[in-house]
């Protein structure tokens, strides 16, 4: 099969390369003198691709291939300074302090942006002193790696600061278990930035996500009468008709919701939805959470969700509300709950981008919510899809 398809790849390849040099060439006429934020950032790429073994991704930004935006540097050097300093403090809970906005602290005062530098200067004081490829960051992370300078390469990444943090993040907890770093990162991004953690989970993440697939049906019983329900029970969309159907306590008879047939108070699970374009919302909903009228779906009543609003408004239903950015807007939703550490995390399933992670210690069983308004397009859960290998040798020129 692969000599079948080597009149395909090669071509594939030399137009990668040219495509490769053009970029170059373009960035090397455009380029401008980097201001101290960003030859700060060239400088730790080096000082982290000098000491980690298969690192060569890093390349791209200590050769300035990838220039960070000046407000993106700042946040950066901000955020891993204060994970810096966290190491120092005895460890609560999973170790890590809850982020602030490290973009709107990145526009505060030049001394906390110089003591921010010292924070990471001493620690790669250290990082120097060990010698050149003495760490390997294991093939999971190495995996990852090629997944992002893959993806940056194609132009479906801005910058390749995942990249770079997966390394930072590996050398500062080498006492983790080297097949675990991605996940671990991962977990940790969702916890310490709510929205948009990572523009691309690599494949090697997604399929750990993936592996946690349950599937999931609606209960009849808990469904706003004006719901049509598929005979599956994993299809529903608005009717014109209210129908006749017993007033259980469990049902919805204001909002246009219903939730699962089974509820979750332990472990992994993920599942996957199919949503409208103007009106819908998916979360989960705690088992003593009230369903009748029309009080608002909080976190204050007991429903974690996502919300899109007239199209164009999506939110996270905390109180007072999040909105999230439109860009984040998804038309198939990626649910996963790690009901142990307490993470329930929105992703878009079509790009592998996080959208939104809600953060708290759940006490109670947690249940899937489905909510829409729409009367054309239906909702839809579905099963994680079939995740097949690419039998490209190397570098994927398909995915």
């Amino acid at each position: 099969m692969m000599q079948c398809l080597q009149f395909l790849v090669e071509p594939t390849k030399n137009v990668t390369e040219k495509f490769k040099e053009f970029r170059k060439k373009v960035k090397n006429e455009k380029r401008e003198p980097l201001d101290e934020s960003q030859q700060f950032i060239v400088n730790l790429a080096k000082d982290l691709g000098r000491v980690c073994q298969r690192s060569e991704v890093l390349e791209n930004i200590s050769k300035s291939e990838d220039v960070w935006p000046t407000l993106t540097c700042r946040a950066f050097i901000l955020e891993w300074a204060s994970l810096l300093e966290s190491k120092k403090r005895p460890m609560l809970t999973d170790g890590w302090p809850e982020r602030s906005d490290w973009k709107d602290l990145a526009l505060s005062s030049e001394q906390d942006m110089e003591s921010a530098k010292r924070v990471i200067l001493t620690w790669t004081k250290d990082l120097r002193a060990q010698p050149e490829q003495s760490v390997w960051p294991g093939e999971q992370v190495v995996a990852a790696l090629d997944d992002f300078e893959n993806h940056w390469k194609r132009g479906r990444m801005a910058t390749l600061q995942s990249a770079m943090e997966l390394v930072f993040w590996m050398l500062v907890n080498k006492e983790l278990d080297k097949e675990n770093i991605p996940q671990k990162w991962l977990m940790w991004k969702q916890r310490s930035q709510k929205i948009g953690a990572t523009p691309y989970i690599p494949h090697t993440v997604w399929d750990w996500i993936c592996d946690a697939g349950v599937e999931v049906t609606l209960d009849l019983d808990t469904a706003n009468p004006d719901l049509l329900i598929s005979e599956d029970e994993k299809r529903m969309r608005c009717g014109f008709d209210r129908k006749e159907v017993p007033n259980y306590h469990q049902r919805f008879d204001g909002w246009w919701c219903a939730v699962g047939t089974e509820g979750f108070s332990s472990g992994r699970q993920y599942w996957e939805v199919d949503v409208g374009e103007m009106d819908w919302r998916i979360g989960v909903a705690k088992e003593s959470a009230l369903r009748k009228g029309f009080k608002s779906l909080n976190t204050d009543t007991g429903y974690l969700t996502l919300r899109l609003e007239r199209g164009t408004e999506l939110k996270a239903l905390t109180v007072p509300f999040t909105a999230l950015p439109a860009t984040l807007i998804p038309r198939k939703v990626g649910v996963y709950l790690d009901y142990n550490q307490g993470q329930l995390s929105f992703y878009d399933a079509e790009n592998r981008s996080h959208i939104y992670t809600y953060n708290e210690t759940f006490g109670e069983k947690l249940i899937p919510l489905f909510g829409t308004v729409e009367i054309v397009k239906d909702l839809v859960i579905r099963s994680p899809g079939n995740r097949g290998h690419c039998l490209c040798p190397g570098m994927c020129l398909w995915g």
